[in-house]
């Protein structure tokens, strides 16, 4: 299994970017994916979740201003993220789960910049 994310890049205080993210490798669909993050010198967080059935969690820091969704096409998730701060930069990786073999996927990460 094999997650590749993409989207990252630079933003300026109150920008937008968009970030994907695809997994291969599996004929199942993953039971949740989601997005965390990781800012210099800090522990990964979550940042937002989403199940097959469209249930959504997100970290209160990011509500109202970031979405999750499910593509179209199977295993492939994407991240709206709006309104962004400085405090929002750090390395956001793809993360997929699977009920079925109990096991986490972790995509290589894609670096957000938010410059004040």
């Amino acid at each position: 299994v094999q997650l590749q994310a993409s989207g990252g890049g630079l933003a300026q205080t109150g920008g937008s970017l968009r970030l994907s993210c695809t997994a291969s490798g599996s004929i199942f669909s993953f039971n949740m994916m989601g997005w965390y993050r990781q800012a210099p010198g800090k522990q990964r967080d979550l940042v937002a979740t989403i199940t097959t059935g469209g249930f959504t969690n997100y970290a209160d820091s990011v509500k109202g201003r970031f979405t999750i969704s499910k593509g179209n096409a199977k295993n492939t998730v994407y991240l709206q993220m709006n309104s962004l701060r400085p405090e929002d930069t750090g390395v956001y990786y793809c993360n997929a789960w699977s009920a079925r073999s109990d096991v986490d996927y972790w995509g290589q990460g894609t670096l957000v910049t938010v410059s004040s």
